[in-house]
């Protein structure tokens, strides 16, 4: 312990006679430690941390496919949940939901509220007890039992000030009345990206109960339900799976005009954990290796520092030596000095992680799953401290090793004589140009991966998304409770809305649409066509289909291409119109007029639709994604009660709010606007993690590059200072400025060409393996590999250039006079 706190005494005092070094050192580390404890409080949180629920491993999501038909991720009927339950075996439980954003009234302002429907065993399978009251009891799973609710826990604060006396309370769900029975913990919630329900809440209020009617087993049609099940602790999800495809094989045996050959049904089962982070574990991956590589240039920068500040030690090793001290102790102090400098930059990277982490926080709203997890905790700070560690020795044992290696006699005469050492291109420097050719290879995978991420999103945001978003404001309504059980009053209602808002001073067009494009609303239906013969195994064609009312279409500018738009006539009793979109009419009839054309939805009774309109395409799900084949229903025809309103504006959009809010009062005051954004911020939360992986990887990227440009530059003022002797002679010798300033360039840029060599092999590699993030943009991007290796090069030329401009300017005179 005695000698340890000598080390840690000798060291300090070491850092403090050379403050330029420690500064440069601990800063170094500090970016490398604290991007990589950025990361990994992100990595822990999304990928090391179970989900807060009991038995969270043995947690499944299912998921109704038919990759036939172009549906990867669909939702469940009642009867489907009730063959899963009834037929599987490896299930200890199964449980169904259903979510919604309901409107909640009564007291106070009316409020939009999320709202899911679960079966009785689904919250007490995820580990859930009641804070107050009760959970749903079995009985509660049939009809024409008395209405009861459990609320969260945030909901209770809301609406009833954490008043303990809620239970037995009633509250006011569309008109209907329920009762109050229970109040989940603080520390239970169910979020979107955990139960991601067809029509739900990003985070459930209200918990209602799921009764299933006598009807349920024979209901095939109405896929709107979720799945969640609990393995029996023996059962993998391989073996589940296997015994799943076998129950859909099953079903498409016994059903086959639901369940088509060409469909190729199947049921997958996605563990818990996944389905929450699945599509995030790439990027996250990407981002894990590149803060590994930032931390790799660090080190290497610090171990060049070291190896630098060994020469101008050797004096005092070799003095110590001389002493007694044997090699093990002089590396034993040697590797001290690199443990506290590795220690002080890991503590001063936690300082700079929690300022990422906050700055994370406010990037990723909706781009990082489990975003509340993720923070500095006692787990992430004992990984600061271990790779810290990990750090000091990596970076400190090379040098360590390469100064305690020292020959007296030589060192202390060469020390008398005052020598400036060895030549700028000396075989004793391998080590240090090595060092800057990996961090130049590293700089430049990183820089090549950011590159090709920038490049990707900006052809994102040049897709052209089918509609116009500027000047465009969305907002969404439901017109649920008894006042509007009649289907005419509902139409009524919007149309006398749509009227009002197109009054407003600035707006120019109104209209609304089931399921705004980008939104993550799904709704495709399965049609039939007529006068097309269907290809073998098919019954079916599945296709994109929307309830559209007022002037949508001119609201979002989507353009007419042939045909009309829908109008007053269009109405119930009248022959059922569609509008199509331009892909679906090349698709089906190509070569002809769409218009006049008809087609037959299989799950309604209507029989023919006519096609009186044909529109532009637009991207609906994301715009990386190509489209199905899409149609528009009237609203006049299909009234559905909720819906999302778009206006169109001369100018600001968002000052729209508050003229809509005094329209809606007028119509009816128990109306809760929600969800009011801009269609621009739309389509931005649509790029959102694609925009994120971009900025992290672009700010590493930045940061590897300086840290190269600072280890070059380091490498070469060393290089220069060391071989001062040899430039004055070859300058006494008649060597000319200019060529000493060629001989130093041509030593670094060597060094950087090298590095850019073996980095442009590695980056097509690392380009491949993150080619899942790209999009319009090769994993060989010329334009990107291209452009990289040039920066790189200037920065490398500019690094180099003012330590070369020093070692020309040498008096050899002053030189060779102190030799």
């Amino acid at each position: 312990m005695n000698t340890l706190a000598q080390d840690l005494r000798i060291a300090l005092r070491a850092f403090a006679r050379s403050p330029g070094f420690t500064l440069a050192a601990i800063l170094s580390l500090a970016i490398g430690i604290g991007a990589n404890t950025s990361i990994f409080s992100v990595a822990d949180a999304l990928l090391l941390r179970p989900l807060p629920y009991k038995d969270a491993s043995r947690l499944v999501i299912l998921w109704n496919r038919s990759p036939g038909l172009d549906i990867l991720q669909d939702w469940f009927s009642t009867a489907q949940y009730l063959d899963i339950k009834n037929g599987h075996h490896g299930f200890e439980e199964v449980a169904i939901a259903s979510g919604a954003n309901d409107n909640l009234t009564g007291e106070g302002e009316p409020t939009r509220v999320g709202t899911v429907r679960v079966s009785s065993n689904l919250l007490p399978m995820l580990g859930a007890s009641a804070a107050a009251g009760r959970l749903f009891l079995p009985e509660e799973d049939e009809p024409d039992r008395p209405a009861t609710a459990v609320l969260s826990y945030g909901m209770w604060a809301r609406r009833f000030g954490n008043d303990p006396r809620a239970i037995g309370k009633s509250i006011t769900i569309n008109g209907k009345s329920y009762e109050v029975v229970g109040i989940l913990p603080k520390t239970f919630s169910l979020p979107h990206e955990v139960l991601p329900t067809l029509y739900g809440p990003e985070q459930p209020d209200i918990f209602l109960p799921f009764p299933l009617g006598p009807k349920a087993p024979g209901i095939r049609t109405g896929e709107d339900y979720n799945i969640v099940g609990k393995l029996k602790p023996s059962v993998s999800v391989a073996q589940a799976q296997a015994e799943m495809d076998t129950i859909t094989a099953g079903l498409r045996r016994d059903y086959p005009e639901s369940y088509p050959p060409n469909g190729g049904l199947t049921f997958g089962i996605v563990p818990l954990l996944e389905q929450v982070v699945g599509d995030v574990r790439r990027a996250l991956l990407v981002l894990l290796t590149a803060v590994g590589f930032v931390l790799l240039i660090a080190c290497a920068n610090v171990a060049n520092l070291l190896l630098s500040r060994a020469v101008a030690r050797q004096q005092e090793i070799a003095v110590r030596s001389a002493l007694g001290a044997s090699r093990g102790r002089i590396i034993r102090q040697l590797l001290t000095e690199s443990l506290v400098l590795s220690l002080t930059g890991g503590m001063l990277g936690v300082i700079f992680s929690v300022w990422t982490v906050k700055w994370i926080h406010v990037l990723g709203t909706k781009s990082i799953p489990r975003l509340a997890d993720i923070g500095i905790d006692a787990r992430v700070l004992l990984f600061t401290f271990l790779i810290s560690v990990f750090a000091g020795i990596l970076f400190g044992l090379a040098p360590a090793l390469r100064a305690s290696r020292i020959d007296l006699n030589s060192t202390l005469k060469e020390a008398s004589r005052g020598s400036a050492g060895s030549a700028v291109w000396g075989r004793g420097n391998n080590l240090r140009r090595l060092l800057v050719v990996a961090e130049l290879a590293l700089s430049v995978v990183l820089l090549i991966a950011a590159g090709l991420l920038i490049r990707s999103f900006a052809r994102l945001q040049n897709v052209a998304p089918g509609f116009n978003p500027q000047n465009v404001l969305t907002f969404e309504l439901s017109l649920n409770g008894r006042r509007y059980g009649d289907r005419q009053i509902v139409l009524n209602t919007y149309r006398q809305l749509w009227n009002v808002l197109e009054q407003i001073p600035g707006v120019t067009a109104a209209g609304g649409i089931t399921a705004l494009p980008l939104s993550q609303s799904f709704a495709w239906t399965p049609i039939t066509v007529e006068g097309r013969v269907p290809l073998p195994g098919e019954k079916f064609l599945n296709a994109d289909a929307r309830v559209a009312g007022g002037r949508y279409f001119q609201a979002m500018e989507i353009p007419l291409r042939s045909g009309r738009f829908f109008n007053e006539d269009d109405i119930s009793g009248k022959t059922p119109t569609v509008i199509i979109d331009e892909f679906m009419a090349q698709q089906l009839w190509p070569g002809q007029d769409a218009v006049g054309k008809r087609i037959h939805m299989v799950e309604s009774d209507v029989p023919w639709l006519n096609i009186v309109g044909v529109v532009g395409r637009v991207k609906h799900e994301s715009l990386d994604s190509e489209p199905r084949i899409a149609f528009y229903l009237p609203h006049t025809q299909y009234p559905s009660r909720a819906m999302t309103l778009v206006l169109r504006s001369q100018g600001d959009p968002s000052l729209l709010s508050p003229a809509i809010k005094k329209e809606l009062r007028g119509i009816d005051p128990d109306l809760p606007m929600y969800s009011v954004r801009t269609m621009n911020q739309r389509v931005a939360e649509s790029l959102a993690r694609r925009k994120f992986s971009m900025l992290l990887l672009g700010l590493f990227a930045t940061f590897a590059l300086a840290l190269a440009a600072i280890g070059i530059y380091g490498v070469m003022a060393y290089l220069v200072t060391q071989g001062t002797r040899e430039i004055g002679i070859r300058m006494a010798l008649g060597a000319t400025q200019s060529q000493i300033l060629k001989l130093v360039l041509f030593q670094g840029m060597s060094l950087a060409i090298s590095g850019v060599v073996f980095g442009l092999a590695a980056a097509f590699f690392f380009a491949w393996l993150m080619r899942s993030l790209l999009f319009g943009v090769s994993t060989a991007d010329p334009v990107t590999f291209g452009a990289i290796p040039v920066l790189l090069a200037v920065v490398a030329l500019l690094s180099i250039y003012i330590p070369a401009r020093r070692g020309a300017r040498v008096d050899p005179m002053l030189c060779l006079r102190a030799e």
